[in-house]
């Protein structure tokens, strides 16, 4: 079968209308027409019935979709391999969490550039060769847009106390680790010190920090304190790590912050969580069935490099 017809089969399943196909792939409707009947002789099955206006895909086109997703990840990655040899050229959109943008994510791209001296590497533009576009999101929306092609790569996070299952159409690379601490107000009982259970549970009454979404990190904090026998109070919702600090040293709140957050601050101190706490685990993602521009493989070993790098620097602290 065609990778082409393939490919196209991959872009109905995922945009729904034989319209969208053509404007993201730029050929005409009627060619894209041309080429699923084709691809239904090859196939020997119906794969396309009308639906309306609209076409939708069969069971058996359904099914041939996501074939075509691994058939077209093992042609990606046989790609990738042969395009190291050369110049890397492409657009590249990277979708990265808060706490890594100026301590891996920036990093990697200037490394990237050092790389490849005749490349000027940039943001937002567009030039020949590569460009790099930064998105910022939290892992959610990063995965939705990796699966949904909108991104190549994405650095994304779980804790070792609340595993995440990740989608299978998804290539995950592990990064590294980090320590998670346990920001609280200075003075009385707190101290930099590994927190133990008993210490924990002094924190039994405290007005504790979580983010706006109710995610992960609700279900985090829930486990830990647990723990220590009491459900955390949470008070406060703020996604801003930096103001998560400030409300901290204002008295006004207590909350787990990743080490790549944790800065010193007057008022603030930080408490290694240790086991009670598990870990921050982050993963470099690739979305296996996209095709992907030639720089996004030099992209993700420069992102990689650079992240193992940090991680252990700043988990060594501890």
């Amino acid at each position: 079968m065609d990778l082409t017809r393939l490919q196209l089969l991959v872009e109905l399943e995922r945009l729904g209308t034989m319209a969208a196909v053509s404007e993201t792939t730029g050929m005409g409707t009627s060619a894209v027409s041309k080429h699923f009947a084709v691809l239904e002789r090859e196939a020997g099955t119906q794969l396309l019935v009308p639906d309306g206006r609209r076409v939708r895909l069969t069971p058996a086109g359904n099914r041939l979709a996501r074939h075509a997703v691994d058939i077209l990840a093992r042609v990606d990655a046989a790609r990738a391999e042969l395009a190291g040899e050369g110049e890397p050229v492409g657009q590249v959109d990277l979708v990265s969490f808060v706490s890594v943008s100026g301590s891996i994510v920036l990093p990697a791209v200037r490394r990237l550039q050092a790389e490849h001296p005749g490349i000027e590497v940039r943001l937002i533009a567009e030039h020949p060769g590569i460009e790099v576009r930064l998105i910022e999101h939290e892992p959610d929306e990063a995965l939705e847009l990796l699966q949904s092609g909108a991104a190549d790569l994405g650095l994304v996070y779980d804790y070792s106390l609340v595993p995440r299952r990740f989608p299978g159409t998804l290539t995950l690379r592990p990064i590294g680790t980090e320590p998670l601490l346990l920001s609280q107000p200075s003075g009385g009982a707190a101290t930099s010190r590994i927190m133990t259970r008993r210490r924990l549970s002094g924190l039994a009454d405290a007005s504790w920090i979580a983010n706006s979404r109710g995610s992960d990190e609700d279900e985090l904090m829930r486990r830990m304190c647990a723990g220590a026998g009491f459900a955390p109070r949470i008070r406060h919702r703020i996604d801003n790590l930096e103001i998560v600090e400030q409300v901290v040293a204002a008295g006004m709140g207590v909350g787990v912050m990743p080490k790549l957050a944790a800065a010193a601050r007057r008022g603030v101190v930080h408490s290694p969580l240790g086991e009670l706490g598990g870990t921050r685990r982050i993963s470099l993602a690739s979305s296996t069935g996209a095709a992907r521009p030639l720089s996004a493989p030099n992209a993700a070993r420069a992102t990689q490099k650079r992240s193992r790098r940090t991680i252990v620097a700043k988990a060594s602290i501890w």
